[in-house]
C-alpha cells in the first residue's frame, strides 16, 4: 500500500502538523510519498525529504499553488493520485478546504478528523463534540483522510528521500486569491505551542486579557480564548479554542475564567496537563482538569505573574 500526503506549508517552512500526518500514514501503508505544491518552495520539499518514513517527495513549484487554493490543488492531487491506496492531509483550515473536493472528484467518501489508525481501512474519529468516538471502516478503493495532528506524535527526522519535480495540472480558475491580513505576535503559534493559557467570559472584557498576557509572557505561552470570550468581542476569533475554533494539545493548558462547555473541551481536552482557575467550584472545567484552583482570577493572575 502507498500513502500520498499533501504537505502543509507557507512556501518557506513545512508546518509541524505534516510530521504528525506522516506518523499516521505510516500506520496505513508501507510506502509514503509527500506532495509539496507551492511557489519557490524547494526548501519545503527538502524539509519533507528529511522526515524518516518518507520514501519520495513530489515537488510542484508553480504560481497557481502559492496560496493553496482548493481548485488547482485538488486537481493536482487527482492528477497524481493513481496507485495510491490512501490520500492524507491535516484536518486544518487548508485541509478542510481542498480534501472534500479531492474526495468528490474521486467519487469516494472522505474520513474526517481521525485520531487513531486501527488498521489500513479502519479509523477512529470523534463525534458529538468529542463526547463519543466512532470507529469507521472504509471499503473505498482510495481512502481520503484528514488527520487531527494533535492526536499523533511527530514522526522522526533524519531521512533522505528523493525529490522529484512534477508538472502543474490544469485546474479550474473559479476562485482567486485577493489578500490576507495576518495577525503578528511575538508569542508562539496557538496550535504549536507547548503551553497555552486561555481566557473565557470570566475575564469580563478585553482589557482584562492583559492579566493573561503578563502570565503568558513569563511562561513563553500562546494565548487562547473560549468562544464566549470571542463572541463578546474580548479578543479576535483567531484566538478561539474549541470545536469551532482551533484544536490544541499542549503540554500545559491553563483555563482561566472558562466554565468548560462541551464545545470548548473538544478543542483542548487532549492536553497533557490541564489547570483550571474559576471561582465557581461547580464549573464543568474541573471535571477534566488535573489541577483546579477555586479562586477569583483577578486575585490569582497578578499573584501568579509576580511569582513567575
Amino acid at each position: 500500500m502507498k500513502s500520498l500526503i499533501i504537505a502543509e506549508h507557507n512556501n518557506e517552512h513545512l508546518a509541524p502538523v505534516t510530521a504528525s500526518v506522516v506518523k499516521a500514514a505510516a500506520l496505513c501503508a508501507d510506502e509514503i510519498v509527500v506532495l509539496v505544491a507551492g511557489k519557490n518552495c524547494g526548501e519545503v520539499a527538502e524539509q519533507a525529504a528529511r522526515l524518516a518514513p518518507v520514501s519520495k517527495v513530489l515537488l510542484c513549484d508553480d504560481d497557481q499553488y502559492q496560496y493553496a487554493l482548493a481548485e488547482p490543488l485538488a486537481s493536482l492531487v487527482i492528477a497524481n493520485a493513481e496507485g495510491f491506496s490512501h490520500i492524507l492531509a491535516a484536518a486544518t483550515t487548508s485541509g478542510k478546504n481542498f480534501m472534500p473536493r479531492v474526495a468528490a472528484m474521486l467519487d469516494v467518501e472522505q474520513i474526517s478528523d481521525i485520531i487513531s489508525v486501527e488498521s489500513p481501512d479502519t479509523f477512529k474519529r470523534p463525534i458529538y463534540a468529542g463526547n463519543a468516538i466512532a470507529t469507521v471502516q472504509s471499503s473505498e478503493s482510495v481512502k481520503v483522510v484528514t488527520v487531527r495532528g494533535t492526536a499523533f506524535d511527530a514522526c522522526e527526522s533524519g531521512g533522505s528521500a528523493a525529490i522529484e519535480s512534477i508538472a502543474a495540472a490544469p485546474g479550474e480558475a473559479i476562485s482567486a486569491f485577493v489578500g490576507e491580513e495576518l495577525a503578528k505576535s511575538d508569542r508562539p503559534e496557538l496550535t504549536a505551542a507547548g503551553v497555552v493559557i486561555s481566557g473565557g467570559r470570566g475575564m469580563q472584557n478585553g482589557d482584562n486579557f492583559d492579566l493573561i498576557y503578563k502570565v503568558a509572557d513569563k511562561l513563553g505561552a500562546a494565548v487562547g480564548a473560549s468562544r464566549a470570550a470571542v463572541d463578546e468581542g474580548f479578543v479576535p476569533n483567531d484566538m478561539q479554542v474549541g470545536q469551532t475554533g482551533k484544536i490544541v494539545a499542549p503540554e500545559l493548558y491553563i483555563a482561566v475564567g472558562i466554565s468548560g462547555q462541551i464545545q470548548h473541551l473538544a478543542g483542548m481536552k487532549e492536553s497533557k496537563y490541564i489547570v483550571a482557575i474559576n471561582k465557581d467550584e461547580e464549573a464543568p472545567i474541573f471535571q477534566v482538569a488535573d489541577y483546579g484552583l477555586v479562586a477569583d482570577l483577578f486575585d490569582v493572575l497578578p499573584e501568579l505573574a509576580e511569582a513567575l
